[in-house]
């Protein structure tokens, strides 16, 4: 849907600052339409729209900015208006707001929330970092296994309309445990004389609220919903988390494995957000260890500095065959690293692997070595550009990309486990790590089998 209004003229009404005017404009705006208009505007212009929205209005709308401008929004309204857009909020959004704020100003807004709001703001923030407590509403509808789908569905009207969802609706016993959940769709359809539990099939998802949340992608993943219920050690239903929720984790773990896979830590904020010395930082330190262990390789070289004094032809090829090594090291970890985190192989699939890079390490080696081969004789038979050792030359180059290149699948398959076994987040063994392993690896092949092969020729 588009907005009523053009941008033009939501300008003009801020620069006149005719408020009754503006609130008018803005009445038949969507939430999202609003969230998008309240972020292209200035600090000033920005709390003086949220000032001027209905109470529930604004809190729909901030929970649709970027945690970024909510901090900001949180830094520039007044206090008062802020605990009403804190109360007014959803309790899931709100503790995402409060975690990033500094513990002072968390524990002093918490303090002047309503006693409900307040209560189940500290219940929500006490549970661990990470974990699905953290991401977890207490606004939903549950309903009793011995009531009619009459009473359920005139309970779901009293109620529903601060639920979170409608779309599952849970069924508890009598102390609170959860039996079953149950589509709205099933209830509409069914007999108004019909008794809940003759619906359940008692067959049903949770997760656990101290569960991490990367579990929580998983089994959104796995069933394909749009809520699940959240229970305690005990099986009692504590609240649900929505697909929206988990999406915004999804999102977050997916950019910190991407930033470590390209050998950074990750960024806690927007790229153009990031202070400077802290986008610097979190590049340097990863670059050290980066260079310092590719100092390993130039100490490599001059172990063999009498060889490739001897033949200096040697040299030409040393970034084709440590730079095959390396990207084919990359591709398998980035592979590995991605199934990793999508839960398709785990631990103990680490033979499995192996195995299958094996296979594959070797067929990409030979076909990358056949081609290296051809490259060295068709020059030499075009330009005689490598002597009359051309041929040993060229098989030096074909096996070294076929070692080369099963060593990097092998790396890059391995390091990852290796890591995951650890304790250690798979990502961390990036591809700059993998193929820093493989230049070492590389030098080391290529040089043995020079030495081996062009022994008495042109070493």
């Amino acid at each position: 849907m588009l907005a009523p209004l053009v941008k033009p003229e939501i300008d003009e009404y801020l620069v006149r600052r005719d408020l009754a005017g503006l609130r008018e404009a803005l009445s038949g705006w969507e939430t999202p339409e609003l969230a998008d208009l309240v972020a292209g505007l200035s600090g000033e212009d920005r709390a003086l729209v949220f000032r001027i929205l209905p109470r529930v209005v604004a809190a729909a709308t901030f929970e649709y900015l970027e945690p970024e401008l909510q901090l900001e929004l949180v830094a520039t309204l007044a206090q008062e208006q802020v605990i009403r857009l804190l109360d007014d909020m959803a309790p899931d959004d709100r503790t995402a707001l409060l975690e990033e704020l500094p513990a002072a100003v968390t524990r002093e807004l918490i303090g002047r929330l309503s006693a409900e709001e307040r209560r189940v703001a500290s219940w929500l923030l006490g549970y661990p970092e990470e974990s699905i407590g953290r991401l977890m509403t207490p606004e939903y509808v549950r309903i009793k296994q011995d009531w009619t789908v009459e009473r359920t569905l005139e309970h779901i009207r009293r109620y529903g309309r601060d639920s979170e969802t409608l779309n599952v609706i849970y069924v508890v016993d009598d102390t609170g445990r959860l039996i079953d959940d149950i589509r709205i769709h099933e209830l509409l359809l069914a007999r108004t004389d019909a008794r809940v539990g003759d619906l359940c099939d008692r067959r049903y998802v949770a997760l656990k609220a101290g569960d991490d949340q990367e579990r929580a992608i998983e089994v959104f993943r796995e069933y394909d919903r749009v809520a699940l219920p959240v229970t305690d050690s005990e099986g009692f239903l504590i609240g649900i988390v929505t697909v929206d929720d988990v999406l915004d984790v999804a999102e977050e773990e997916a950019t910190e494995d991407i930033h470590k896979i390209g050998g950074s830590e990750a960024l806690d904020e927007p790229y153009l957000d990031t202070p400077f010395w802290a986008l610097v930082g979190k590049r340097a330190r990863w670059l050290i260890v980066l260079f310092v262990g590719e100092m390993l390789t130039a100490s490599v070289m001059t172990w063999f500095e009498a060889d490739l004094a001897a033949a200096v032809v040697l040299a030409l090829f040393l970034p084709l065959i440590i730079s095959s090594g390396g990207n084919t090291g990359s591709q398998t970890a980035t592979f590995v690293i991605r199934a990793m985190a999508l839960g398709e192989i785990e631990l103990r699939d680490w033979w499995r692997v192996f195995a299958r890079e094996a296979g594959s390490g070797l067929a990409l080696g030979l076909l990358l070595g056949i081609i290296g081969v051809f490259r060295v004789l068709a020059w030499q038979q075009m330009f005689g550009t490598y002597g009359e050792h051309a041929d040993l030359i060229a098989l030096v180059i074909g096996l070294s990309l076929v070692g080369v290149v099963l060593c990097g699948t092998l790396s890059g398959s391995m390091l990852p486990f290796l890591m995951a076994r650890l304790g250690v987040d798979p990502a961390v063994s990036s591809t700059p790590f993998v193929a820093t392993l493989v230049d070492v690896l590389g030098i080391l092949i290529y040089f043995g089998l020079a030495s081996w092969l062009l022994a008495g020729t042109l070493l």
